[in-house]
């Protein structure tokens, strides 16, 4: 007789759980542009957009989050119609009314929407109850004025259909294998559906990267090329856990470069007039900008992360 444990869910049951359909990065251009470019779900809060500054680039908002700090239901569904997004983070539920509320909004913007993930945050025990089954539970873990343990037990979300909310990946994959592992008591593994974290762009700006060892020192980057960096290791590591939606690594980039030959770097269309005066670089990436002075080349260089063609 084997002397292995006996679980009710098969290794493979729980590699599929653990499976996500995305893993979502939220911010602005350019970073998203490089995000989707790897594989990552892009999107933004309802208040923000992606303060595009290229013309011809249009990014998708794949996941629609919501302002927490100031929530508006009405507001969010205006801005949700408008996007269509495939994810839409609709708000946190802090009693069993609220999350009433949300469950009747969801059912109504999946039955014009069909196939959209719809999350509902539950802020309490009781809101999960009233939250229906097929609708996503957020699972808050990082930037939150509650997280899940502090109001629930971890056998509460088993069984359902799940986003991670924030942390960092080591944190997150701690998170999903509590939610997933096989428990003496038998629980049905959670849903990871989908999960997200922004915090690679704060950490770039104080000069360093994500790895799932520790941060790295990123002082010889640029901070477009730090948050490539942060980015390259969370998709390596999701890939290692398993985790990484197959979908990631199909999607075709983004077309990131102007239309047209030279344009001003504030986006207006640079004139033969204006030309005369301006400096104009070629870059490796194919990109040629015109800038009115040395300053702003500097400046938007850094930014962007641009190398001149004629540097090396």
């Amino acid at each position: 007789m084997s002397s292995e444990p006996i679980h009710s869910w098969s290794a493979t049951a729980i590699g599929d759980a653990q499976h996500a359909d995305y893993v979502g990065f939220l911010h602005r251009e350019p970073f998203v542009i490089d995000a989707y470019a790897r594989g990552f779900a892009v999107g933004v809060r309802e208040d923000y957009s992606y303060q595009s500054s290229l013309r011809n680039v249009d990014v998708p908002v794949e996941i629609l989050d919501n302002d927490f700090r100031n929530p508006d239901l009405d507001r969010y569904i205006q801005r949700f119609e408008r996007y269509e997004p495939s994810v839409g983070i609709l708000g946190d539920a802090y009693d069993r009314q609220e999350a009433r509320r949300y469950t009747e909004a969801a059912r109504e913007l999946k039955r014009k929407f069909p196939g959209t993930e719809v999350v509902i945050v539950p802020k309490c025990r009781a809101a999960i109850e009233a939250i229906d089954e097929d609708i996503v539970l957020g699972y808050p873990l990082g930037y939150s004025d509650q997280t899940a343990d502090e109001y629930t037990d971890i056998v509460d979300w088993r069984g359902r259909r799940v986003h991670l909310l924030g942390a960092s990946p080591p944190k997150q994959y701690e998170a999903i294998e509590a939610l997933t592992q096989p428990r003496v008591t038998g629980e049905e593994p959670a849903d990871i559906v989908g999960l997200d974290w922004n915090g690679i762009h704060l950490a770039a700006l104080h000069g360093e990267y994500f790895t799932p060892h520790g941060y790295g020192t990123a002082d010889h980057l640029s901070i477009r090329e730090t948050v490539r960096e942060s980015l390259d290791w969370i998709k390596r590591f999701w890939q290692e856990k398993g985790v990484w939606p197959s979908s990631g690594d199909t999607r075709s980039p983004l077309e990131t470069e102007p239309m047209d030959p030279v344009w001003a770097v504030d986006g207006g269309r640079a004139t033969s007039k204006a030309l005369e005066d301006a400096i104009v670089v070629e870059y490796q990436n194919g990109q040629t900008l015109a800038y009115r002075d040395q300053h702003e080349r500097d400046r938007i260089e850094y930014r962007e992360g641009l190398t001149p063609k004629d540097k090396y």
